[in-house]
């Protein structure tokens, strides 16, 4: 069984290409979440390694979602995306406790694994 994953997009587009490219990967993807609120009853009930989490959110944003996982007893990695540049978010990224960050357009396996090494 590979690393399980719960993505987390308000684009049901990029989520199914998400789930498509990472199960293709070795990840096992054990949920999705279009939102932050759901995303966090999601990680309560699902416990995946990881959550692939968008910035934006029609709720609360990825960087609170993030803040309200580091006080779980057992606490996915976090690597955020976005459709905009790491660059724009990148105090706020440092600051978020995740683990790091890949643009959606670069989304990969083996960006996600340097990530979590």
């Amino acid at each position: 069984m590979g690393m399980t994953v719960l993505i987390v997009d308000d684009h049901p587009s990029f989520r199914a290409s998400a789930r498509t490219l990472l199960e293709a990967e070795g990840y096992e993807v054990v949920g999705e979440a279009e939102d932050g609120e759901s995303a966090i009853r999601a990680v309560e009930e699902l416990h995946p390694d990881l959550v692939l989490l968008d910035i934006q959110l029609p709720d609360i944003d990825g960087f609170e979602v993030a803040e309200r996982l580091r006080v779980l007893e057992k606490r996915p990695a976090v690597v955020l995306t976005s459709s905009r540049d790491g660059k724009d978010y990148a105090r706020c990224i440092e600051c978020s406790g995740a683990r790091g960050f890949v643009p959606k357009a670069e989304l990969s396996g083996a960006a996600l694994s340097a990530l979590l090494t």
